[in-house]
């Protein structure tokens, strides 16, 4: 008995230990976080280059008005090699539809990531060919991770609609289509013809590759679809509710809803996604998810081990920081 009374008098304290022990990592985190965002940027990433000037000029801020239709964004870290066809794909289905819909105007922003390949001599290269009015290159100068850079080229965008898009290529651009038609559905408003309303409405509409996932389980091995349905789990059960796949790198904005996302976005590693649906369904912005054409490239910046590591502590963070009040949105509910 007396073994059992110590035993159980260990047990208790080791509890109560744990227990402050969690309490003091508590109410370190909440005061060592800041609330919002701090965003580096240097003044060199505040310009771009004009080859008909030959001069730098500055970005504008999502702050102000749109004076585009639609901006892209392409997260590029050292991407020479797959960049090419994507670009081309996307502006040959932009200037399509600039043929059908003369007074239709778009850009495209790529945010090199502190790239140390031919990325950025590449992107100008296009430049040069199409004008600094339809594309654009941002050149970080340092990597700030895939979150951080697409932050950087929202807060950079002119359009009324923003599509961020993953250099790779992997989704079809001509499935912007069914994007738009999602947003359509929301907002009874055409994003083609009637961007000064479009432009303050709130909707996010994600493509999604979820309807693809059974036959990517059988390319994949055990260990690898553990690890991604674990992930699924994770999110479904500390943040995100009721979107099958948070990660795919191609979603439409609106104008507003980019505003009120993106400057509440701490995250700037591959889980950045998971934080702004998060932050979307917070603020009770409708967040739909559409199937859309999706393929494997080769290149994949993404570790297998190491990077669903690093989101799933992402997660963890996300989920404690917002939890506590360590982290706070902007924009409050209505």
């Amino acid at each position: 008995m007396e073994f059992l009374s110590i035993l159980y008098s260990l047990i208790i304290y080791g509890l109560l230990a744990v227990v402050a022990l969690l309490l003091i990592l508590v109410l370190f985190i909440f005061i060592t976080t800041s609330p919002y965002p701090i965003v580096e940027r240097f003044k060199e990433e505040e310009y771009y280059y004009d080859p008909v000037s030959k001069q730098k000029n500055k970005f504008p801020s999502i702050e102000t008005p749109y004076s585009v239709n639609l901006s892209v964004i392409v997260p590029a870290y050292n991407e020479e090699e797959r960049l090419t066809p994507m670009l081309d794909e996307a502006l040959e289905f932009l200037e399509n539809r600039v043929k059908e819909h003369p007074s239709y105007k778009y850009e495209i922003i790529v945010v090199s990531d502190g790239s140390r390949d031919n990325t950025v001599k590449l992107v100008q290269s296009y430049v040069e060919k199409y004008g600094s009015d339809k594309l654009r290159c941002l050149d970080l100068m340092k990597n700030r991770g895939k979150g951080g850079a697409v932050r950087l080229g929202v807060q950079s965008a002119r359009g009324a609609a923003i599509l961020f898009a993953d250099a790779d290529g992997a989704s079809k651009f001509e499935d912007l289509t069914k994007l738009e038609l999602a947003l359509k559905n929301i907002t009874n408003l055409d994003p083609i013809t009637q961007s000064p309303e479009i432009t303050d409405k709130l909707a996010v509409i994600i493509g999604s590759r979820a309807h693809l996932e059974k036959d990517s389980l059988v390319q994949r091995s055990i260990f690898r679809n553990i690890l991604m349905y674990g992930f699924h789990f994770l999110v479904w059960l500390f943040t995100v509710k009721g979107i099958k796949d948070t990660q795919c790198g191609f979603k439409l904005f609106t104008r507003k809803t980019a505003q009120m996302t993106f400057q509440s976005l701490h995250v700037n590693r591959w889980a950045f996604d998971v934080e702004l649906l998060y932050i979307a369904q917070q603020l009770r912005i409708p967040v739909v998810e559409v199937p859309i054409t999706w393929t494997e490239i080769d290149g994949s910046k993404i570790t297998p081990v190491i990077s669903w590591i690093q989101m799933g502590c992402d997660l963890a963070m996300i989920w404690i920081k917002y939890t506590i009040g360590a982290w706070k949105i902007k924009y409050e509910t209505n």
